[in-house]
This record gives structure tokens, sequence and C-alpha cells, in this order.
């Protein structure tokens, strides 16, 4: 009983149909009438224009999107426990040719804009020190936090004060928006750059990096190929995108995450470490409870040492989720 993940869960049927229906001969790279198409399907979607091209993989969306920003020399504000600073094994500083993170703290792994401040505050002026020129910010976080519209608009107008640009990272993009219940738009705020998540929430090996700057889409087409990111059969990575914009699927599937999750949760009671809004749920317990759990049958991460991280997706079974909801309480 699969709780490890939403990178655990299985491609969904559509998209398979898409890339079959992609199965045909097309003009190479990002030339195909599929990916051609992305610009004004996401433009439709955020209802400004924008740019939006496919990537493999969430890292490569993030540092290219940052890449646009951010000079060798510079840096961008993350959360400490970012993915960008905890999980992609330097890549930032490789795809920005030696740009520096600098890190704030903030519950749940999120960013304020007092916090934000603070690490502004703190850089001096001239060359001795990295100048800050961007801002990122994950939705929804790490702990499965969800920015809220007034938040997203504080740290927004910070950027715009300090000049920075704004990026999110939106591997959980579609579990944020469902949450909200807002349009995207409203979800990713007046950000510069967004990594729109597919991979976790149903797709196979495609992700989108969205500019609402458009002028800098050349920028990321010629960095995308240096770091061997464009893909000589594009249309199937364009397929996925497609489907999962179809119909809201994308939509559809974060929402199954979040009933599943917020099952678990309600039966979790004050074990809860944070606040359910997403598809992660994060419970106080101690190594007995967690045998206990792994020796019924459930798959999960440990979290340090007095927490375990339990993750839904579209296709956790709902079997499965009452199972584990009724283990939990019984703890």
């Amino acid at each position: 009983m699969q709780f490890l993940s939403d990178n655990a869960a299985p491609v969904h049927p559509r998209l398979w149909e898409a890339m079959r229906a992609a199965d045909a001969p097309d003009t190479p790279y990002d030339t195909d009438a599929l990916s051609r198409e992305l610009d004004a399907r996401f433009s439709a979607l955020f209802g400004r224009e924008c740019a939006a091209l496919w990537v493999a993989t969430g890292t490569a969306a993030n540092c290219l999107a940052l890449a646009t920003m951010v000079d060798p020399h510079g840096g961008v504000v993350c959360h400490e426990e970012a993915h960008i600073e905890m999980d992609e094994c330097g890549a930032p500083g490789f795809y920005l040719h030696g740009a520096k993170l600098l890190l704030a703290p903030g519950n749940g792994a999120k960013l304020t804009a007092d916090a934000i401040g603070e690490v502004l505050a703190g850089i001096t002026r001239g060359v001795h020190q990295v100048p800050a020129q961007a801002i990122s910010i994950t939705q929804a976080s790490e702990y499965g936090m969800v920015y809220r519209p007034d938040e997203l608009a504080a740290i927004s107008a910070l950027a715009k004060q300090h000049d920075l640009g704004l990026h999110m990272d939106g591997a959980r993009f579609g579990n944020a928006a469902a949450f909200l219940g807002g349009a995207p738009a409203e979800v990713a705020g007046p950000v510069d750059a967004l990594s729109f998540g597919m991979v976790k929430n149903g797709g196979m090996g495609a992700e989108a990096v969205i500019l609402f700057d458009t002028a800098k889409a050349d920028m990321i087409r010629f960095r995308r190929k240096r770091a061997g990111h464009l893909q000589s059969k594009g249309r199937y990575l364009a397929a996925q995108i497609h489907a999962m914009l179809d119909d809201d699927l994308w939509l559809e599937n974060a929402r199954a995450a979040n009933a599943a999750a917020a099952e678990i949760a309600a039966a979790a009671g004050d074990r809860l470490v944070y606040p359910v809004e997403a598809n992660e749920v994060f419970v106080r317990m101690n190594a007995d409870e967690r045998a206990a759990l792994r020796e019924r049958g459930f798959a999960f991460y440990d979290w340090g040492d007095v927490c375990v991280r339990m993750v839904t997706s579209w296709a956790t079974n709902p079997d499965h989720v009452r199972l584990l909801a009724k283990a939990v309480s019984a703890l």
C-alpha cells in the first residue's frame, strides 16, 4: 500500500492515449503542431500572454526559469528547505553558472515578505557580496502548505521594490489550485516564471516552464538545448501537457489526491505536524508505531526521528486510504 510519493503513481491513461495519438510523423524538436500550441493553451489558462516550453524534469524547469533572472554572480532567495536547495544536487549552481542560493526560514517551508526582507537587509551593496536577483517560492510548499493570494501579493511587492525576479516552483501547483479553488492566475499570483508540475500529478515525463515575460523565451530555448533537454521528438512531451490541460484533468487528479490526504489527516488528529492543504501528510509517530504500520503493508518515508511523511496521488486506492486512516487513528 503505497504512500511513499506521488512520483510513484502510474501515468494517467489519458496521457498514454495522447502520446499514442501523437505517434505519427511530424516536424522535430519543438516545431511540431502540439508544441507550437502550448503558448496559446497556457495564455488562455492564466488569462495573460505567456510562453510555455516543455522539459522532462522539474529540476530542469526550475533551473532554466531561474537562469532567465540571475547572473553567475547573483543570488536566489529561497526557503532553507526548498527543493532547489535540498533535492536538486546543486543543479541551480550548475545551470546558473555559479549563482548562489540565499536561504531564509519560514514555518511549513513557506517564505514570508518579512523573512525575505531580512535576507536582503543583510546584503551590502558593492562587489564583495552576492546580490539577490530573484526569489523562488514553492506552491504548494515542501510540507504541503499553500500560499494565499495576499501572501503572494506581499512577496511580489517586495520583489518589485528590490527589482527581483519572482519564480514559483509549482511541482504540486495542481494540488494548491485544488485547495484554493481559485483561478490559476490567483494560485500563481504575479510571478514572472512558473514551473508547472505534471509528473507528480499523473504525467510521465513532461513539465512546463511558463514565462510571463515572453521576451525571455528564446533565452530558455538556447539554454534548454545546451543543457541537453531539447528532445528531438518533443511532440510526445507536448502531447502529455495538452492531455493534462484537456477538461482540467490536472485539477481532477489533484482533487483526488487532496481528498485522499484529507481523509488520512482527519484520522491523525493532533498527531499532525502541519495542516494538510495539499497531498502530503506529516504525522508524529515513534519507531514502534512506524514498524507496526509497515508490518501491515503501508509504505511511507521517515521524516526525521519523530515524524513520517505520507503522500497521496491521483491513483491512490481508496481502500488503502481507509485502511491507513483506520490504522493511524488506532495508534
